[in-house]
């Protein structure tokens, strides 16, 4: 009996794994489209996700890689990293701007420009790809041409035009003239210095997004044109325009219609073969979203606040635990957050001191200096703080803290003043207005019970034995008192 079980046993465990084996080759053998999903400004955690995904293809050996976009934007370190790894990878990289109502904006521009398919949903646009400054603003001087150019030059040809259908008027016309021409290149030339910058890091951007466009094949004078004056196009224009290669409803006609191209990888060219792939996704996971929580500009400055308050109240109140725990936690969190993130580190100096000066004004008040600039510093630390669009700290925020450390403070500083006005608890002048009774009857020099002690006490008026007095002024070891009647 026990050699039947044991056989029956061991033909169930080779019928398991004959199965498992069976569909470890049956997936192998499958051809598989690993499909992502990017929903959220370009930062860290996308940038994070989208490596992930494309070394998880490249082990899977799969035929292709559709990401399923829609971003307003986002950091641009971060979406270089992920065109590097686009351009360099071994597995086809199709950029699809989906589902209806998406968009590609700003740094989605670029990467769907850096794609080996570039496709879009109808009802989807892409563009406004011109490179900002802190604050949101686009580059200062963007639509004020040079001189050399052709605003320029229509100015300067209406100039010389007014100038001779006007001719001289006079010595005085000449003089105010020169002074307005002065004030006017001295003014070019501040704007000059405040732009030469801001051209740099304009041209660079031109020049990436065209040798991105030109190694797919695709309309690098539009794609410049997106940089340079933030125009936009919808999925049925650029198809037309030669921005973007397939326009597909869904992921089923998007496989079909670009089975068969031919794309450029970086080992050449290669023809897609698209037709009854597997779909298999790979959705943002825990670490991904983890990561977007920590690295949101937002919460990475709440947690530096936490933390620094947190260890404040553990080096005041030693051995409480519970602030030092979740103050070093949240520091730590917030320094990974900023080792990510296009911080300012002056703004991130201005911050610290003002909470610095904040916690003086607590420790040493200062009748609101110290108090009083910090909060200054720490507004305008956190207005600098972020260097990057899309990636702001909400001025909400900032005000909100602000008016709590201000709080903070007018309620340290009312306590100290109250401390001030109160009367003394302890040493020799707390004795001073206490109640005392008489031992004795006397007149002049007696004793007295204060606080169950017995003292030496002097009076100008008689006392008998049980009647409360008053002490008036303390006289090293004896007592200046008065009937209590009498004080009153």
């Amino acid at each position: 009996m026990a050699g039947r079980v044991l056989m029956l046993a061991s033909l169930l465990c080779l019928a398991l794994g004959a199965l498992l084996a069976w569909q470890v080759q049956a997936q192998q053998g499958q051809r598989t489209a690993l499909v992502m999903t990017i929903d959220d400004a370009i930062g860290p955690a996308i940038s994070d996700y989208f490596l992930r995904g494309l070394e998880l293809a490249e082990e899977r050996d799969a035929e292709l890689v559709v990401v399923e976009m829609d971003t307003p934007g986002g950091l641009d370190a971060s979406m270089r990293s992920m065109i590097r790894a686009m351009l360099t990878s071994s597995v086809p990289v199709t950029i699809y701007v989906a589902p209806a109502g998406a968009r590609a904006a700003s740094a989605g521009t670029y990467l769907l420009y850096a794609s080996h398919v570039a496709a879009m949903a109808p009802a989807t646009h892409l563009g406004s790809a011109t490179p900002v400054q802190l604050g949101g603003g686009g580059l200062s001087g963007l639509g004020d041409d040079d001189d050399g150019g052709e605003g320029g030059a229509r100015a300067q040809e209406a100039e010389d035009s007014d100038a001779a259908a006007t001719g001289n008027e006079g010595s005085a016309d000449d003089e105010a003239a020169n002074g307005e021409g002065e004030a006017s290149e001295e003014g070019d030339d501040r704007r000059r210095g405040e732009t030469a910058m801001e051209r740099k890091v304009l041209e660079d951007a031109v020049a990436y997004i065209r040798s991105l466009a030109e190694r797919h094949g695709r309309n690098a004078d539009w794609a410049e044109q997106a940089v340079r004056e933030a125009v936009n196009l919808t999925a049925r224009e650029a198809l037309e325009q030669n921005v973007t290669d397939v326009v597909a409803t869904d992921l089923g006609d998007l496989l079909a219609q670009i089975d068969g191209r031919t794309v450029v990888m970086e080992d050449g060219e290669r023809t897609l073969a698209t037709a009854d792939l597997v779909v298999e996704r790979f959705d943002p996971d825990w670490r991904t979203k983890l990561l977007a929580v920590i690295t949101n500009p937002n919460v990475a400055y709440f947690l530096m606040i936490i933390g620094f308050y947190g260890l404040i109240f553990e080096l005041s109140n030693p051995g409480s635990l519970v602030p030092g725990t979740i103050g070093i936690i949240s520091l730590l969190l917030a320094l990974f957050a900023f080792q990510v993130l296009p911080v300012n580190y002056a703004g991130l100096a201005l911050i610290l001191v003002g909470l610095g000066l904040i916690v003086g004004e607590a420790l040493m008040p200062s009748f609101g200096i110290l108090g009083i600039g910090g909060i200054v510093a720490f507004v305008i630390g956190s207005v600098m703080l972020m260097d990057a669009d899309n990636l702001n700290i909400s001025l909400p925020m900032i005000g909100g803290i602000a008016l709590l450390a201000a709080g903070l403070m007018l309620w340290v500083m009312t306590r100290f003043i109250g401390l001030r006005r109160r009367v003394p608890r302890t040493g020799q002048e707390e004795l001073v207005g206490s109640e005392a009774k008489a031992l004795e009857d006397f007149a002049g020099q007696g004793h007295v019970r204060l606080m169950g002690e017995r003292w030496n006490a002097r009076t100008t008026q008689p006392l008998t034995r049980g009647q409360a007095v008053r002490v008036t002024a303390v006289d090293g070891l004896t007592l200046e008192v008065e009937p209590l009647d009498a004080s009153s």
